[in-house]
């Protein structure tokens, strides 16, 4: 009986230290592995106007830089390389008090590409420590503090530096190759900073406007946290295509499964990636970045490594023989 008792008991502890390990190794991975193993997901959009000349968009989301992280900062600078025609930042640039300096550092040689750009509230706020199981409770409650990142900063280098133009809750119209791109953006529906009352105004303007003359046009929305009330709206108002982030993917997930957590209201299945996003009997291409980095006091992703997602805009009457894509 004691002999039966003493292997139970050996057995019991050999399977606890096995969990132990793999817990360790999965930890290690996903720390010092996964996070660094940055990736560019590519995607193809049939949205254009027929004959148009395609529009390759590198979607940059969630870096969460802080002025130590070299590694991020130089895979960054090398996106271009990919020659993208359109830039657009879905927000939570900064992860540290000092990130900007990651950002000058990172995002110098997009001076000068067309771009637009939303905040997140990282934007704003710095990181804190955080307990991962509040994010499996959808409202929580959240304590007021003042903004303690110096956002005016980061919008002056994205405005005057590179060139970009902020979307937080308008509507512009750029010329880009033979196509006008309409942009509709919010600021952060996370922090309830989206301001939908004032895009219809906005959208009649730039419709109204010279630079929104003639019909080669495509719309865009662009947000930096994907709720259903701003994806609804976007869809209302003619989106074709919207770009959000904020997820990070769920960061954390079970491999093959979708992401566990979404931190706002989208179906987990549409966490990340390009799906379809239907209201009111219309439809649009909606795709989610997984981003570029996480929290300083979270660094850790596993079975969702960071990315940055190239867009590559078409004509609706290319085939996907026409790019060897399928």
């Amino acid at each position: 009986m004691s002999v039966a008792r003493g292997r139970a008991g050996r057995s019991t502890a050999s399977a606890i230290g096995a969990a132990a390990a793999v817990g360790v190794a999965a930890f290690a991975w996903g720390s010092v592995i996964e996070r660094n193993r940055f990736t560019v997901r590519r995607e193809y959009l049939a949205v254009l106007q027929p004959g148009s000349a395609p529009l390759t968009v590198l979607q940059l989301a969630d870096a969460h830089m802080a002025p130590w992280q070299s590694a991020k900062q130089e895979w960054i600078r090398s996106l271009a390389a990919l020659e993208p025609d359109l830039i657009i930042d879905t927000g939570d640039n900064l992860g540290h008090v000092d990130g900007l300096e990651g950002i000058e550092r990172a995002f110098e040689p997009f001076a000068g590409i067309p771009g637009v750009y939303v905040n997140g509230s990282n934007d704003y706020f710095g990181p804190v420590l955080k307990n991962p199981l509040n994010y499996f409770t959808p409202e929580r409650k959240r304590e007021y503090r003042p903004a303690d990142l110096d956002t005016d900063a980061l919008e002056a280098y994205f405005d005057d530096a590179l060139g970009w133009s902020n979307l937080n809750n308008t509507a512009l119209a750029l010329a880009i190759g033979d196509t006008t791109v309409e942009f509709i953006g919010v600021n952060d529906a996370h922090r309830q900073w989206d301001r939908l009352d004032l895009l219809p105004g906005a959208i009649d303007e730039v419709r109204e406007s010279e630079d929104a003359a003639g019909g080669n046009t495509v719309t865009l929305g662009v947000t930096h946290a994907p709720y259903r009330r701003v994806l609804d709206a976007f869809v209302t108002y003619g989106a074709q295509a919207i770009f959000a982030g904020h997820t990070h993917g769920g960061q954390v997930r079970i491999p093959g499964l979708p992401a566990l957590v979404t931190n706002c209201d989208i179906p987990r299945d549409q966490a990340q990636g390009l799906s379809t996003w239907t209201h009111a009997g219309r439809s649009a291409a909606l795709n989610v970045s997984a981003g570029i980095g996480t929290s300083i006091y979270a660094p850790v992703r596993f079975a969702c490594p960071p990315e940055a997602v190239l867009v590559t805009l078409l004509a609706s009457d290319v085939t996907e023989d026409d790019i060897g894509y399928s």
